[in-house]
């Protein structure tokens, strides 16, 4: 996504942004791409190309409201892809960023991996919640021994884990 509303965005999870000059003004798109002029079009396939070819991993996620995603990653481009390199299209639902993207599907092109899915958030709280789950569990049965709470405070596990011990609020003593 070569909007400058979603620089930001990008930059924060430690991603490259690739920035193309002249975009028409997208700060009342309420999120979504705008149509862009052909000069525009033009310059963001030349930065793309460059930044593809290099790029081990790309994810895409311009869409337009009401209208089909736009196509940012060509088929040509896709070739000049390292052999492994993954991009994930969360435009998928509305005709995908990448000419080859399969909505709610995963494959394998010119020895690309492509994944369509733009529900790929939606999975994240499910996982969340398990890894969370697992962890409580796996502490619980670190210190439930034979069904008997055992609170081994020379433990360096359960010691740095340990926030309140009788009356102490171990928690004061280290804000």
């Amino acid at each position: 996504d070569t909007r400058s509303a979603s620089k930001e965005e990008v930059q924060s999870l430690g991603a490259k942004f690739v920035e193309v000059e002249g975009a028409t003004d997208d700060t009342t798109a309420g999120g979504y791409a705008v149509e862009q002029t052909e000069e525009y079009k033009r310059k963001q396939k030349e930065a793309l190309t460059v930044s593809i070819k290099k790029s081990d991993i790309v994810i895409t996620t311009a869409q337009l409201r009401g209208r089909p995603a736009p196509k940012i990653i060509t088929k040509e481009m896709l070739e000049s892809m390292k052999p492994g390199s993954v991009i994930i299209d969360l435009a998928a639902s509305t005709g995908g960023n990448c000419e080859l993207t399969q909505n709610d599907k995963t494959i394998n092109a010119e020895n690309i991996t492509i994944v369509g899915n733009s529900e790929l958030s939606d999975l994240v709280p499910e996982h969340a919640s398990v890894l969370f789950s697992k962890n409580i569990m796996n502490m619980m049965k670190y210190i439930i021994k034979d069904g008997e709470f055992i609170l081994n405070k020379d433990d360096q596990i359960i010691n740095s884990a340990l926030i309140v011990d009788g009356n102490e609020d171990r928690y004061k003593s280290v804000k």
